[in-house]
């Protein structure tokens, strides 16, 4: 009989590549995780591993039991939740959710708040992080559900055993010191800011590679990015403070920012996606919540 537990930890190995990766992962130490697969081979009676150098790989008879791991783990999953929502006459569980800082701010607190009074025996744990970093956890089952954004042009990568599920669709705008010379126009034209400092989102981001797109792509210049922070507030806050310029969606700065003009790009449109990602099988703990981010989206 094959243990569910140590066909994770196969997975595991499987996704992060080295026997290290996979013990930081889950909190064990190496020798722990090479015991427990051990046992896995023995309980499969095949050889799952075999040693390339200092790492491991997947031998073919590791490989079939890590593509069926991932349903096995799903029924498992379903099966805790249901008994856990019989027990509760009602969705019950803990969802983990992840997303960015605004829609953090304006999607994802008001759902929790609105589930504390709907679903009491849901427990909602929710960790501000990037979609970059959340979606392996989410296939990994660290998380239950990702809220994340794709700029227009920049498409994320799409994954089968995952639902997106789009949440609303905004615009990027041009948000410029109250007191800049651009400032006075309704819409600003990108080569007109050629000279400008720019704040953006740290280096490996959606959000930095779409402003140096746009400023290059519109405005045809190479941005001066002379501040970097994964905090939207803090780059309003260097708009407003350091004289420089940003592009923001409105999530941001829909909501009235003192102190900064918000403009629209005057050679077009951009746009971005902010989505929901869950894995294909959801427990219905996972549905209410996917539910009440849907209606907590402005």
């Amino acid at each position: 009989m094959l243990d569910l537990r140590r066909l994770r930890l196969l997975r595991e190995l499987d996704a992060r590549g080295t026997v290290h990766g996979a013990a930081r992962a889950l909190g064990y130490t190496p020798s722990a995780i090479s015991q427990q697969l051990t046992v896995l081979e023995r309980e499969a009676g095949a050889k799952l591993l075999e040693r390339t150098g200092r790492n491991v790989r997947l031998t073919d008879a590791g490989r079939v039991l890590v593509r069926h791991a991932a349903t096995l783990l799903d029924g498992m999953e379903a099966a805790e939740a249901e008994v856990a929502a019989i027990a509760a006459g009602h969705p019950a569980g803990v969802v983990r959710v992840s997303a960015f800082q605004s829609a953090f701010l304006r999607i994802v607190a008001p759902a929790v708040a609105a589930l504390a009074r709907s679903h009491p025996d849901i427990r909602v744990e929710v960790t501000e992080a990037e979609v970059e970093e959340s979606v392996p956890a989410l296939r990994l089952r660290q998380l239950d559900a990702v809220v994340g954004d794709e700029y227009s042009g920049q498409p994320r990568p799409v994954h089968s055993d995952l639902i997106r599920e789009s949440l609303v669709r905004e615009q990027v705008r041009v948000v410029l010191p109250e007191t800049h010379p651009q400032a006075s126009q309704s819409r600003v034209r990108m080569a007109q800011l050629a000279d400008a400092r720019w704040a953006a989102c740290q280096p490996g981001t959606g959000h930095r590679e779409m402003q140096i797109r746009a400023c290059r792509e519109l405005g045809g210049f190479e941005p001066d990015l002379r501040y970097a922070s994964d905090d939207f507030l803090i780059l309003v806050e260097l708009v407003r403070t350091a004289g420089a310029c940003a592009l923001l969606p409105d999530l941001v700065v829909g909501y009235g920012t003192p102190g900064v003009a918000v403009r629209s790009f005057a050679e077009g449109a951009i746009d971005r996606e902010v989505f929901l990602l869950t894995r294909a099988t959801r427990t219905p703990a996972v549905e209410a919540v996917a539910a009440a981010l849907h209606q907590a989206t402005p």
